[in-house]
């Protein structure tokens, strides 16, 4: 078959390298895809919200399958162009509809989802410019932190923290009113505070029946301890070592199964991930949010951890052989390191040459931010490469990733060098 990946991330490149180790690869392609990806597919120039292009690319290439990787082009509804083209009818697109990326694009929707499946999440209410007196009056009626959230997709810069009323009701304002986030914030979904600990549930689901991907833990914060701006996210670990039997049960059937029942309920199309943030606050789990794709780095340790044949498998979605295959997991632990440019998540500078690629050993380099320019390999994004390794235990797979990480380098190269911290 002839797959087309849609992305340039390591989300892209670690779901290409499975894809490329299964018996029913005859030809893989990524738009626009990265130095990485050139390696495995053949990367094609593009946009990922350029679905006339995209359209062509499908037609010209022969491609079978479509994996949409980030959740733009989702929720612009590339889904429901591809389902709207008599020409791509017997393409399998790999991303929910327009109306279930909303379960993404717009948090107002999805905690309205929630309550309405009772799917527990913290206590909240969402504001525009019409209502934002009442902003205050619900501010005060609770406790400090306060999150207040832009409605839409930031570029997960949307979301802030405070610990001052004041300072709150000033940042509303900024929001809804000045625009601070653009569009996206002229709705502002104000929230409880949850203290505990994060961790990340996949799903895959062809709107019918569902599997349940390998958990894993990510660590979004640039610095040491959880500390400093939020990034794309700076390493991973599965499995969560905090995972036992009763509360994955409870994830099942509070948090998982409500959702598909919701997403069938709601007369969602859906062909593809469910991502959903959860937090555990004493002994129960809260859902923080839906993504409805994989998550960065969270995929760079957990398809690896998936020994089916990935093309098998999303082929097999929406025949009643999905419901057959049963998902083989290694019980091997994987962690990721993400070295990032310097300055990031702020300014950094691109094209630096990255050394020591040829040196790894036992461990996979997932790339992110790269491009190949000649024999070189050289930085093209904040998020530069993800450092994979594999062992019975977490500690050493991430032992085995800082080992390696010391044969690298690139100017100006960062790295958090606590993954793990709190486990």
């Amino acid at each position: 078959m002839n797959i087309l990946v849609l992305g340039s991330g390591g989300r892209e490149h670690a779901i290409i390298k499975s894809m490329s180790m299964s018996k029913r690869n005859s030809a893989l392609y990524a738009l626009p895809g990265n130095g990485g990806t050139s390696q495995l597919a053949k990367n094609i120039q593009g946009d990922v919200n350029d679905f006339d292009l995209i359209k062509n690319v499908v037609k010209e290439k022969d491609i079978s399958i479509v994996v949409v990787g980030p959740e733009d082009p989702i929720v612009r509804g590339i889904y429901d162009y591809f389902k709207a083209n008599p020409d791509l009818s017997n393409v399998k697109i790999i991303a929910p509809s327009k109306h279930a990326g909303s379960l993404e694009g717009s948090k107002d929707f999805a905690k309205n989802f929630m309550e309405k499946y009772n799917i527990p999440t913290a206590r909240h209410k969402t504001f525009t410019q019409e209502n934002i007196d009442q902003a205050d009056i619900f501010l005060e009626t609770m406790n400090p932190p306060y999150v207040l959230k832009a409605d839409g997709l930031a570029a997960g810069k949307g979301v802030l923290i405070i610990n001052d009323l004041n300072e709150a009701k000033k940042e509303i304002r900024s929001m809804i009113i000045d625009k601070k986030f653009g569009k996206s914030s002229s709705k502002v979904v104000i929230e409880e505070f949850l203290d505990g600990i994060e961790l990340s549930c996949f799903v895959l689901t062809d709107g019918k029946s569902y599997k349940t991907l390998p958990f894993a833990k990510d660590y979004k914060k640039i610095g040491e301890g959880d500390t400093g701006l939020n990034t794309g996210g700076m390493g991973a670990i599965s499995p969560v070592p905090f995972l036992d039997d009763e509360f994955l049960s409870k994830i099942e059937n509070k948090i998982i199964k409500p959702t598909i029942e919701g997403i069938i309920n709601e007369k969602m199309q859906y062909m593809g991930f469910v991502f959903i943030g959860l937090i555990k606050v004493k002994d129960e789990p809260y859902v923080i949010e839906y993504n409805v794709r994989m998550g960065d780095p969270e995929t760079e340790v957990v398809f690896p951890r998936i020994k089916n044949d990935i093309i098998d498998l999303l082929d097999s979605m929406g025949t009643s052989k999905f419901d057959e295959i049963s998902l083989e997991i290694n019980t091997d632990h994987a962690a990721t390191v993400i070295l990032v440019s310097g300055g990031y998540p702020e300014e950094y500078e691109k094209e630096k040459i990255i050394n020591g690629l040829f040196d790894i050993k036992d461990t996979v380099v997932f790339h992110a931010g790269t491009k190949k320019e000649g024999k070189n390999f050289v930085t093209n994004g904040g998020r530069v490469l993800a450092i994979t390794s594999m062992a019975e235990k977490y500690q050493d797979a991430l032992k085995q990733s800082y080992d390696q990480i010391k044969k690298l380098r690139f100017d100006n190269m960062n790295y958090r060098k606590d993954i793990g911290f709190d486990l």
